[in-house]
């Protein structure tokens, strides 16, 4: 084809915020900070962590990654990646692949004028010992602030981890 006889592109729209993203559209972008665990039956630890929170326009989902490092060392410890879902009810519905071969399926609720997310499993899959995890997201003074807790068959919820992070 000659210059005469193209058509030209079509014009990109902008990218849109799909409405039932926008309620939690703080979380999009690089988050970094560290945290603390531990649980009965290991030993407490630090560690610095990164999540990242993306959304693909015009679909109401938001792309969740996380990856943690020893401080000490820089060596990795986690990650995990999933996607969260949030209706426009308050509602949210998030799926987590971990690193280890666990995989979650959590349900919970947001409310978009406090800036919490609580999350609780409804399924953790490929696990021999861990039965239930709950998940606390909070926004404080402009950081990201979350805490786990865990059940596995021997032992009842218990604080897991805790982090305090800033967006980038």
């Amino acid at each position: 084809m000659d210059d005469k006889t193209e058509s030209p592109a079509p014009e990109a729209s902008p990218p849109v915020l799909h409405p039932a993203v926008a309620p939690l559209s703080y979380l999009l972008g690089t988050w970094r900070g560290q945290g603390e665990g531990g649980f009965p039956t290991i030993h407490s630890f630090s560690y610095g962590e990164e999540l990242h929170f993306s959304h693909s326009p015009n679909k109401p989902v938001i792309g969740y990654t996380q990856k943690t490092w020893k401080l000490s060392s820089g060596e990795p410890m986690h990650a995990e990646s999933g996607y969260w879902r949030p209706k426009p009810d308050g509602t949210i519905e998030v799926v987590i692949a971990q690193s280890n071969g666990l995989v979650e399926v959590q349900k919970g609720t947001y409310s978009a004028q406090e800036k919490v997310i609580q999350l609780q499993s409804e399924i953790v899959g490929n696990a021999s010992k861990v039965k239930e995890i709950g998940r606390c997201f909070q926004l404080v003074d402009g950081n990201l602030c979350y805490d786990v807790q865990m059940a596995t068959n021997t032992i009842t919820l218990q604080p897991h981890l805790k982090a305090a992070l800033k967006k980038l």
